[in-house]
């Protein structure tokens, strides 16, 4: 199973389960535990501060709900907290951007409508492909058509976006249930003139090849093995027709696979393919808040090789070892065995060593909480230190 999918049981490949409201008491409750628990907290004569900078962890609570349930564990003992939920350029992108304000109706994956959400603030729009082309609007795999799936919907909304007045826009990617190699979003943004002016930044969570998109993604889609194959050859002669028909290779783009290959696609139409997360940071001022604070906290749903390749929890940690900041991930579970990359300066807490897989499932944000409240009191119990 992919991360894609879902937090998971270790081994298991079960998929997590929503969050359930919380213990009896309510938040006022867990507050006052943790008040209880964090009371021997280390003051300074200054006030401390900490950088929340979490990923969602899918499937239980989203980026903006784990920072809040730090944040409220750090208040608690007085230190300063700066909340900023972050993303790696995939699904959630939208959200920690600002959250959307604007609706259009665009064609979905399948060709059905679709209500499509996405920002624009002054001549900036944020678009998240998964709003108009993603695997959820089709309910999932095995309601997929893999080979039929077009991102025509992200087209339609990256001209939505033109017309609408916006210079730059940000395209986040993650989640599709395409693999057309953008041919879709292309044509829907014919004549490509009309985005003469427009900065395009496709913000790629993955550093896939374009070609290789349909072996590494499509088999999620719901694709057999035989439909993988037509689909590489597709995407193979897709390269040739971009090279010959644009002046783009395609081929020799780092991560214009992502997305079923739409960051390539969307590179013919002059866009620049950017690091997700590095974008995602930039455009919160991540770099700059790290700086000068006593501690950062990250966090994911499942910690794994991949963690450290362009996600949240790397790019986070590799922040705050340059700023020479302390840096704790909390995260669902870890992967067993996950030795290299957790010994390189990040403490890791593991939600489900610390009180089962249970709880850690069904009252994530209260979990979180105490976690972060044992981590200030210096009783974190964490790994990697």
């Amino acid at each position: 199973m992919s991360r894609a999918s879902g937090w998971r049981v270790a081994g298991t490949g079960e998929q997590g389960v929503g969050v359930a409201g919380g213990r009896d008491g309510g938040e006022q409750g867990v507050t006052a535990r943790v008040l209880d628990r964090a009371a021997g907290a280390v003051r300074h004569d200054r006030a401390v501060r900490v950088v929340i900078a979490p990923d969602k962890m899918r499937g239980t609570v989203t980026a903006r709900e784990v920072a809040a349930a730090a944040g409220r564990a750090a208040r608690a003992v007085g230190w300063d907290a700066d909340e900023v939920p972050v993303a790696d350029g995939g699904e959630g992108t939208l959200d920690v951007l600002g959250g959307p304000n604007r609706t259009t109706v665009v064609t979905g994956p399948l060709g059905e409508p679709v209500e499509a959400e996405w920002r624009l603030a002054g001549r900036t729009a944020v678009v998240e492909m998964a709003r108009a082309s993603g695997l959820a609007l089709v309910g999932g795999a095995d309601d997929n058509d893999p080979i039929g799936a077009s991102t025509v919907g992200t087209g339609e909304l990256l001209a939505a976006a033109v017309d609408a007045g916006a210079k730059r826009i940000l395209v986040g990617l993650g989640g599709s249930a395409t693999t057309d190699g953008g041919l879709g979003a292309l044509r829907a943004l014919y004549p490509l003139h009309r985005l003469a002016g427009v900065d395009i930044e496709v913000l790629c969570d993955v550093r896939t090849d374009f070609v290789d998109a349909a072996a590494v993604f499509a088999p999620q889609k719901g694709a057999s093995a035989a439909q993988v194959e037509l689909l590489r050859r597709r995407l193979d002669r897709l390269a040739d027709v971009y090279l010959a028909d644009h002046g783009v290779d395609v081929r020799a783009l780092e991560g214009a696979g992502a997305a079923g290959g739409l960051a390539g696609g969307l590179a013919v139409a002059g866009a620049r393919l950017v690091g997700g997360f590095d974008a995602v940071a930039d455009e919160l001022d991540l770099p700059d808040l790290i700086e000068g604070a006593d501690l950062v906290i990250t966090a994911e749903g499942f910690l794994d090789e991949q963690s450290f390749d362009g996600k949240v929890v790397g790019g986070v940690a590799d922040l705050a070892r340059a700023a020479g900041v302390r840096c704790v991930a909390v995260v669902g579970e870890v992967v067993p065995d996950l030795a290299p990359e957790v010994g390189s300066g990040l403490e890791v807490v593991s939600l489900v060593a610390r009180v089962g897989d249970e709880r850690a499932r069904a009252d994530t944000a209260a979990c979180i909480e105490e976690a972060v409240a044992d981590v200030l009191a210096g009783r974190s119990g964490t790994s990697g230190e």
